[in-house]
């Protein structure tokens, strides 16, 4: 907020997620083992349950059906019925089943006991032993022989960040381009490609459960109001996923339809920017049952205005960067014949009114050019999931359709010279299709069989010159088909040892054209153009063993790739081909973060990156694609979660990377010098990168060092009132905007703080939050247009510091 004094009165404010109300809800559990109820029961009550017993004999004990309206610890009671083991509830919404003789555990306050949540009864909050679902057979978290992590969804978007920036700020193994929203690329572990978002798929799968999202599209920054998990697989995740998952995979859990209760939620705040305009936010969530226990609906609606804070002295214009985002989504559940049936749709309109980024020897927060460069992004997605259970086998089947829109602006003005505007629109249809069988890890056996089928068409459209009227300049469409099978299956040779072995053969059908090409260049691009086909087969495998209780030890190998396409240089049309990653990794993990006292992991990767694809700036100052060569990259991760008494924990990861561009090809040699340029030095330039590829060749994106950290603490002030108090920070360390010289600007290199708390009621709750604490400028992405990235003075700052103060409400 322009001229406002610095925050001290709420330098002591903190905010935490409140764990999950205890309640009578809708329980339908069928007869079968011990270890397929209570998964069932964790996903139907939306509790952790944490299983503590060493006796594997215990999960494959048989229980019969579990029906009715019932809290889960009368759930549990009734399930473990007649077991040499009991139930016990450390803390609100989780449960630990602990053999029968153990002492019963401290019990924990009456006021924290009794207190209600304001929100609706929200899915799994955190990791535990029988619920990873990205693992398409909901594997056990202690059996899955991989780096993950699942944030919860409760309070995820109360300190006003609710995109994909709520993830960012949560996982140091998570990292994104700063372009703004509805335009930004994210990276997983280190396997990032360029900053800019051309016709290369994207190196992280994004889905809403089952449904993909994004295929060569930007991610589309969907708000992540009335989410029950978020699971990030470290990847590739080639077996199980396909293209396009080098990275890894984001799969957000929505909350789905509750048959049975009336219900809903509103939160909203409102926000002031030091240095800038203030925003606001407001979202609503709607259950209504329509037919009991058969049939009901549960929508969400949102609108958010974040207010600007880059100033452009040369227009006299303030705060020019606003954004306005809005949207929603709904879903149909129905139970028909032992079906359950979600028929959804989602929709969110982003419009940018220009860019938020900076001139690095201008005043802090100030941009000298001469045209508004926004940019406008629409997304759409309808959805049909279909599951059903056969006795210990689970079939789903998923059909999503997807429609993206991105128009982007940029001043292309010379020094010099008159306004020239740079508009570019990228249209993406998307259409996926998937059946799968799978049978839950039990008896030392689980496997997945699947079929999949995906069709992606983008059109690349360019215009530039006049603002009012710019000409068409060359475009481009590229259309993909890829038909896959795949398997997964592990198996418990000896006790405590498991092992998994999957694979996966994709067929891709490639086509494309040219757009508003000069019909004799056409005729020369014919044989660029024409179609084609790639097979790629992608094999996996793992061991893990539990050598303790609660002790996770794993290696792991894995394979994703990406097909190629056309992309376009100066007047032409030129393919890149298909690229592939090979990972292989270490790790181990000790307890469940929330459930233990003290939970860690560790993870040590090398990835193989051959044929890179990735983006260069071509003669006339715009983004291209090309393959540079292969790439290794190490990457090591760790987390560690500390819970010394109730209410209070710590948390807190880091994440290294190091990474070169090996064995560079000739464009990696040669788009170091865009227009016409003297042999003679080009030759010069040329030799001189080749002989510094090592400072050149670091894999764009990705820091060196990613730290983050985190304090909460919860108590209750009163038998009907909570105080919520949290902190945290994050600190990237240096990167480069790309590969080679031209693209070689720095960026990172800043500490980003926040600090928050939340005092809520039985069915109320008000709250408040500081972020960028030190009101840090920084550089998150040394990229605004790329007609001024030569000039290497482009920085993207963070947002200023900012106070939010709102509330949330449930019914």
């Amino acid at each position: 907020m322009r001229g406002f004094a610095g925050p001290a009165a709420l330098a002591g404010l903190c905010l935490i997620a409140s764990p999950a109300e205890a309640r009578d809800q809708a329980i339908d559990i069928p007869a079968g083992t011990l270890g397929q109820a209570i998964a069932a029961l964790g996903a139907q009550a939306r509790v952790s349950i944490v299983v503590a017993v060493n006796d594997p004999g215990l999960l494959r004990r048989a229980v019969p059906a579990v029906r009715g309206r019932m809290g889960a610890g009368r759930a549990l009671s009734l399930l473990l019925r007649g077991c040499p083991a009991r139930a016990v509830s450390p803390a609100p919404g989780v449960w630990r089943i602990v053999a029968a003789s153990s002492p019963r555990p401290k019990p924990v306050p009456r006021a924290v006991m009794a207190r209600k949540s304001a929100d609706p009864p929200p899915a799994p909050t955190l990791a535990d032993d029988i619920v990873v679902t990205a693992s398409k057979r909901d594997t056990r978290l202690q059996n899955f022989p991989g780096a993950v992590t699942v944030i919860g969804g409760a309070g995820l978007t109360r300190d006003g960040d609710t995109g994909t920036d709520a993830i960012v700020s949560r996982v140091a193994t998570v990292s994104s381009t700063y372009l703004g929203a509805g335009r930004n690329k994210l990276f997983i572990r280190g396997i990032a490609d360029s900053s800019f978002t051309g016709p290369t798929q994207a190196t992280v799968g994004q889905y809403f459960g089952d449904v993909r999202l994004t295929y060569n599209a930007p991610d589309p920054d969907l708000r992540l109001y009335d989410v029950g998990t978020i699971e990030i697989l470290e990847g590739p995740q080639g077996t199980l996923y396909g293209a396009g998952s080098l990275g890894g995979i984001i799969r957000v859990v929505r909350n789905t339809p509750d048959l049975e209760q009336l219900g809903g939620s509103l939160t909203g705040g409102v926000s002031a920017t030091w240095h800038g305009a203030p925003g606001a936010d407001l979202a609503g969530v709607l259950n209504l049952p329509i037919v009991d226990d058969a049939l009901g609906i549960r929508v969400v609606g949102y609108g958010i205005t974040e207010g600007g804070y880059i100033d452009n002295p040369l227009l006299g214009k303030k705060d020019i960067n606003r954004s306005n985002i809005y949207g929603g989504r709904a879903m149909l559940r129905g139970k028909v014949g032992g079906w359950t049936i979600d028929l959804g749709g989602t929709f969110q309109k982003t419009r940018n009114l220009d860019s938020q980024y900076a001139d690095r020897d201008a005043p802090p927060l100030t941009r000298y050019s001469r045209l508004p460069q926004g940019s406008d992004a629409s997304y759409g997605l309808g959805e049909l999931v279909a599951s059903r259970h056969f006795g210990d086998l689970t079939f789903v089947s998923s059909l999503g359709l997807a429609r993206q829109r991105l128009s982007e602006r940029y001043d292309a003005t010379e020094p010099g010279r008159p306004e020239r505007l740079f508009r570019q629109r990228n249209r993406t249809n998307l259409f996926s299709f998937e059946n799968r069988l799978s049978r839950s890890p039990q008896d030392g056996l689980g496997w997945v069989v699947g079929v999949s089928m995906v069709r992606n068409t983008t059109r690349l459209d360019r215009a530039l010159g006049d603002p009012d009227m710019p000409l068409p300049a060359t475009g481009v469409t590229n259309r993909i088909t890829e038909a896959t099978g795949y398997g997964e299956v592990s198996v418990e040779p000896v006790s405590k040892l498991i092992l998994t072995l999957g694979g996966r053969y994709s067929h891709v059908w490639l086509t494309g054209e040219g757009a508003d090409v000069a019909p004799m260049i056409a005729r020369l691009n014919a044989s660029v153009t024409a179609a084609r086909e790639e097979s790629a087969f992608l094999p996996s495998f793992a061991l893990s063993t539990t050598p303790l209780d609660r002790l996770t030890l794993y290696a792991r190998y894995q394979e994703s790739f990406r097909p190629g396409g056309l992309a376009i240089e100066g007047d032409f049309v030129r393919r890149f081909l298909n690229d592939r990653a090979r990972t292989f990794e270490l790790g181990l993990r000790r307890g469940v973060p929330g459930a233990d006292a003290v939970s860690f992991s560790l993870s040590l990767s090398r990835t193989l990156w051959h044929n890179i694809q990735a983006d260069f700036i071509d003669g006339r100052g715009l983004p291209s694609t090309a393959n540079i060569g292969d790439g290794r990259i190490w990457t090591m991760s760790a987390s560690a979660n500390w819970r010394p008494v109730t209410g209070l924990s710590f948390e807190g990861g880091i994440a290294l990377n190091d990474s070169k561009v090996v064995n560079p090809t000739p464009y990696f040699l040669s788009f170091v010098v865009p227009g016409p340029t003297p042999q003679a030095t080009q030759a010069h330039i040329v030799n001189a990168v080749a002989a510094d590829a090592v400072t050149y060749g670091r894999v764009p994106n990705i820091a060196n060092i990613v730290a983050r950290g985190a304090v909460k603490y919860e108590f209750a002030v009163s038998d009907d009132a909570q105080l919520s108090l949290a902190a945290s920070a994050r600190y990237t360390g240096r990167s480069r905007l790309g590969v080679g010289p031209i693209l070689g600007a720095l960026q990172g290199d800043y500490l980003d703080t926040r600090i928050s708390a939340r005092l809520s009621f039985e069915r109320f709750a008000l709250t408040a939050s500081v972020t960028n604490l030190t009101d840090e400028v920084g550089n998150r992405f040394a990229l605004g247009t790329p007609f001024a990235v030569l000039s290497e003075q482009q920085i993207t700052p963070l947002r200023p510091r900012t106070v939010r103060i709102g509330f949330d409400a449930a019914f």
